[in-house]
């Protein structure tokens, strides 16, 4: 069985990532500060709303298909999963695989608690406090001979643009060998108006995870944000198939970022970027595969909310 590390994500780097984002013409943050325990619990309740389609699509899959995923796969008996949450879904390729060695990676600690409490009936759970490539290079740095099986669901590599997404994988492909595998998730593009409602909802769930990262910049990082003043905006670039989310100011304002002793100006009207989300076309997945290094398998896409599973084979 290979010992995971448990590496933390500093304070000192979210403080520099916040520096140097709010120092930009266009201000942007990495949206993996979003997962404290407040914004954790806040995307759980995302993925209920009746908007936001995409984690029952992939649920669907993964429960339907399972089986079928882990034999093609080859039955690793060490999972590795990137980004999960609480593992909820993850449930179903873990039973498929008969009680694997299972490494959970995530940002957040407290989604890490509740994913070994419910998944430690399944799998013997190992969690990882860290980013994806640094969790996975832990991980890999002591495994044995058995293939690893890398899970990378819902949309999470939407959130990264094209070249970064390219540069990413392959960055995964370095620290995976013949014989292991990868299943990764992919939104497919929909009608715009199910695109927009599905991260702008009525109930203002989304919107407020969203503010959720102001209020944790004002919890850890000493700053003033007065989250009334900004609002919560969603649009589709439809030339890059990409949804973005932004906090607009609705005044013009100075903020303090008290651990840092410097403030920020703001305009009425201007933003700060806070995630991507891109979309793709069927088949892309495949090209994607083919340039960093791997090569699909076997696809599976749910009909009522359009949504790729991939399974990628290293050869």
């Amino acid at each position: 069985m290979m010992t995971a590390q448990t590496p933390t994500l500093a304070v000192d780097q979210f403080l520099d990532d916040v520096v140097a984002g709010l120092g930009r013409p266009q201000k942007q943050l990495p949206p993996l500060y979003f997962y404290d325990a407040v914004g954790s619990a806040l995307f759980e309740a995302i993925t209920l709303l009746p908007e936001y389609g995409l984690t029952r699509a992939d649920e669907r899959l993964l429960r339907q298909y399972a089986t079928e995923i882990t034999v093609a796969a080859g039955r690793s008996s060490s999972i590795v999963e990137l980004g999960c949450g609480t593992g909820r879904k993850t449930r179903w390729i873990l039973e498929a695989s008969r009680q694997p060695d299972y490494y959970p990676i995530d940002v957040s600690a407290s989604a890490l608690d509740q994913c070994r409490r419910d998944l430690a009936h399944y799998a013997r759970v190992s969690p990882c406090v860290s980013t994806f490539l640094d969790g996975l290079r832990a991980v890999t740095a002591e495994r044995g001979d058995d293939p690893v099986m890398v899970l990378f669901l819902g949309s999470t590599i939407g959130n990264f643009d094209r070249d970064h997404a390219l540069e990413f994988l392959a960055g995964v492909r370095t620290l995976l060998r013949r014989g292991d595998s990868m299943l990764i998730g992919f939104d497919l593009v929909k009608p715009r108006e199910s695109l927009l409602t599905a991260y702008d909802d009525g109930a203002g769930v989304t919107a407020a995870f969203n503010r959720n990262l102001l209020a944790r910049m004002n919890r850890e990082l000493a700053a003033d944000f007065e989250l009334a003043a900004f609002e919560h905006v969603a649009r589709f670039v439809e030339p890059c198939r990409r949804i973005e989310m932004h906090l607009r100011s609705t005044i013009d304002q100075w903020v303090t970022i008290g651990a840092a002793k410097h403030s920020f100006h703001f305009e009425a009207g201007e933003t700060i970027w806070t995630e991507s989300s891109h979309k793709y076309l069927p088949g892309e997945p495949a090209m994607l595969a083919r340039a960093c290094g791997f090569r699909e398998k076997a696809a599976w896409t749910d009909v009522e909310w359009p949504f790729t599973e991939s399974l990628w084979v290293v050869e």
